[in-house]
């Protein structure tokens, strides 16, 4: 256990419940907890690292809830998820490997202008993810999603993590013909692998507080479940509205990291 104080334990357990729910409507929720584990974690020059590793052993435990919640009650294709989810798991690895050497800082304009550019097509597209297309998923869609979806976010996630299970619900959706609730679904059970490929690397480092963890875990799996209940029971059209929610609020917050912080 790190050496927090008792105020700043509370504060990341209630921000571990806020994360969870974000993260189970849309994803995102790397975005609320990811900053406040940088503040409260112990200064020193691994602070990073640990935050992020402590993240990903915090975030598989609420995922995994929202995705057997999602899987219960969602026509989820669990064998299609499963295949983006494997390419996902060596991604993240891959990803986490390299996070270890180099500086992501490089990486968030680039992020940035992606979801600038996602944030316009969901506000200009109403109809984008309301409701699931008639049109078929060609073999070769599901290989697009395999690729873009498991193994090149996949890779995000492992590297910088962030706005990882909004990315999914977006490609997923494109790719897929997917309306956002039953895409959410998918994202989740493929959002599992990714954070437990980058688990396993942040284990073999040695960088995650695993009893401030397991602490955290709890309340993120109860944020986690209880989001993928509300998503299932409002509908597309409020997964659409956190969506852009989250959307521009991970633009704001890589643009502060880049230029203010």
């Amino acid at each position: 256990m790190p050496d927090i104080s008792l105020t700043m334990v509370v504060v990341l357990c209630l921000t571990a419940l806020a994360a969870g729910w974000i993260d189970a409507v849309v994803g995102g929720g790397g975005l609320l907890l990811l900053p406040v584990l940088l503040l409260g974690l112990p200064n020193s020059g691994s602070a990073a690292q640990y935050a992020l590793g402590t993240n990903k052993a915090v975030a598989i435990v609420g995922t995994t809830g929202a995705a057997v919640t999602y899987a219960r009650k969602a026509p989820v294709d669990v064998g299609t998820a499963v295949r983006i989810g494997l390419a996902a798991l060596a991604g993240s690895s891959a990803g986490a490997l390299v996070a270890a050497g180099m500086s992501t800082d490089v990486l968030k304009p680039v992020v940035m202008v992606v979801l600038l550019g996602v944030g316009a097509f969901v506000i200009l597209r109403p109809a984008f993810g309301t409701a699931p297309s008639t049109a078929p998923v060609t073999p070769r869609r599901v290989l697009a999603a395999i690729g873009l979806a498991g193994l090149g976010i996949g890779f995000y996630d492992g590297l910088v993590g962030p706005g990882t299970g909004t990315f999914l619900v977006l490609a997923l959706t494109a790719l897929l013909h997917l309306d956002l609730v039953t895409a959410s679904a998918t994202a989740k059970i493929v959002n599992c692998c990714t954070n437990a490929g980058a688990l396993a690397m942040f284990a073999w480092q040695g960088t995650v507080y695993w009893q401030l963890a397991a602490l955290m875990a709890v309340f993120n799996l109860v944020g986690g479940m209880v989001g993928a209940h509300t998503a299932l029971k409002k509908g597309s059209g409020f997964v659409r509205v956190v969506l852009l929610t989250v959307v521009f609020a991970l633009v704001a917050n890589l643009a502060y990291q880049q230029w203010l912080a």
